[in-house]
């Protein structure tokens, strides 16, 4: 599990819409606890892909970043990019291009508000529609979904219900 407090979560939405319908990426800043990952920092990337459906970490960022970061407890936990109208989910580009199991990919969908779907070119603004979260398992032959939460998540509440009678007793 991952836990993305709101705040992350946020800056990473904000991210995704602004750079749309190019791709934008970052990178995740966290720490180990019982049961997952917690993020708690995001560094927002320049895009260095060379197409707008691709992106690429810039390099520098990633060093500096780890750096700075040294042997303390946290650490690059993982990167995130958008899916401009495509899907939440990793890409056979997305497969190919990965690399350390130990890195969660966020993805976000984004979708143009304007004519048939598409913004941007007509000042439709762009809207993030799903984040997921994934790792790389199988010796990084394939995606695992992961789950993803919230810093401000609670359980849904559950009341008590009374017995229903049994079938042939009378409810009265």
């Amino acid at each position: 599990m991952i836990v993305l407090p709101p705040q992350q979560l946020r800056q990473i939405v904000d991210a995704a819409e602004a750079a749309y319908p190019d791709e934008c990426c970052g990178l995740l800043v966290g720490r180990d606890v019982p049961g997952g990952i917690e993020v708690t920092r995001v560094h927002a990337s320049a895009n260095l892909g060379r197409r707008a459906d691709r992106f690429e970490i810039d390099p520098r960022l990633w060093v500096d970043l780890s750096r700075a970061l040294g042997k303390g407890p946290q650490k690059v936990v993982g990167l995130y990019h958008s899916h401009p109208d495509g899907p939440a989910q990793p890409s056979a580009h997305d497969l190919e291009a990965a690399w350390g199991e130990e890195l969660v990919w966020i993805i976000v969908a984004v979708v143009g508000a304007g004519e048939a779907g598409k913004g941007g070119a007509d000042g439709g603004p762009a809207q993030a529609v799903q984040v997921t979260a994934h790792i790389l398992d199988h010796g990084g032959r394939q995606f695992r979904a992961l789950d993803l939460r919230t810093g401000d998540w609670h359980p849904y509440p559950v009341r008590e219900m009374p017995e229903s009678p049994k079938r042939g007793e009378d409810a009265s």
